[in-house]
């Protein structure tokens, strides 16, 4: 069965490369959340609300956000369509990895990033290498919410454990946290998830604060308080 989220990489590596101008990606955007919307509504009819959002990393809380009361988010001038522009329109979720192995001290496993919202995986990343230094993210997971109309970001991820197409609920596993990407590599970086919001607006994509949303999300704790 055909499925337009493998659409998203077509466009996004038009966008990436520059090829399209802005207007040309809104409106090809624009397009692929419709067509979008409406196979979701036909092939996987569940609505999840906020009211079912949980904290994307398994056995932390709201406490491990970096930054004072989520000050760690600053849009500075991003833009979506114009490569590496912005400061840093996200929140990093930190863990204890004081060796950086992945591998959390306290319980000796390592971490599981979930998936905060509902929705259906549209892109995904998972061969990044220490060669790859020009990717900020490193391995990742791109996910968009049919009920907000927004995509949520998921970066630096070690292993990835989903796949374009599929279908997720809240609390799903992505994959496993990692140090993967530009940002996270480098030893003066502590191990973190970064999570970014983008809402979409007829194909424009516009970063939300989403701190009070990771505050109230329901936490799945597992030996970490």
């Amino acid at each position: 069965m055909y499925n337009p989220a493998k659409r998203w990489n077509e466009i996004v590596v038009h966008i990436r490369d520059t090829t399209y101008n802005k207007r040309q990606a809104i409106d090809s955007l624009k397009n692929f959340f419709d067509e979008l919307n409406d196979f979701i509504r036909k092939n996987y009819p569940a609505v999840y609300d906020q009211n079912s959002w949980v904290f994307p990393v398994k056995g932390y809380t709201a406490s491990a956000i970096g930054g004072t009361n989520g000050n760690g988010y600053v849009v500075g001038n991003f833009d979506f369509f114009i490569p590496n522009s912005g400061i840093h329109p996200a929140h990093d979720i930190f863990i204890y990895d004081r060796n950086q192995d992945n591998i959390d001290d306290k319980t000796g496993k390592p971490v599981e990033i979930l998936s905060m919202s509902g929705g259906i995986v549209i892109e995904t990343r998972t061969n990044w290498t220490p060669q790859m230094m020009d990717i900020k993210g490193g391995n990742i997971v791109y996910i968009y919410d049919n009920y907000t109309d927004g995509l949520f970001y998921y970066a630096h991820l070690d292993k990835v454990f989903v796949k374009v197409g599929d279908f997720v609920e809240p609390g799903m596993v992505l994959g496993t946290m990692g140090r993967t990407g530009k940002n996270a590599y480098p030893s003066r970086s502590p191990t973190h998830l970064h999570i970014m919001y983008l809402k979409n607006f007829d194909g424009d994509l516009i970063p939300q604060d989403i701190y009070k949303e990771l505050i109230k999300a329901k936490t799945i704790t597992e030996d970490v308080k």
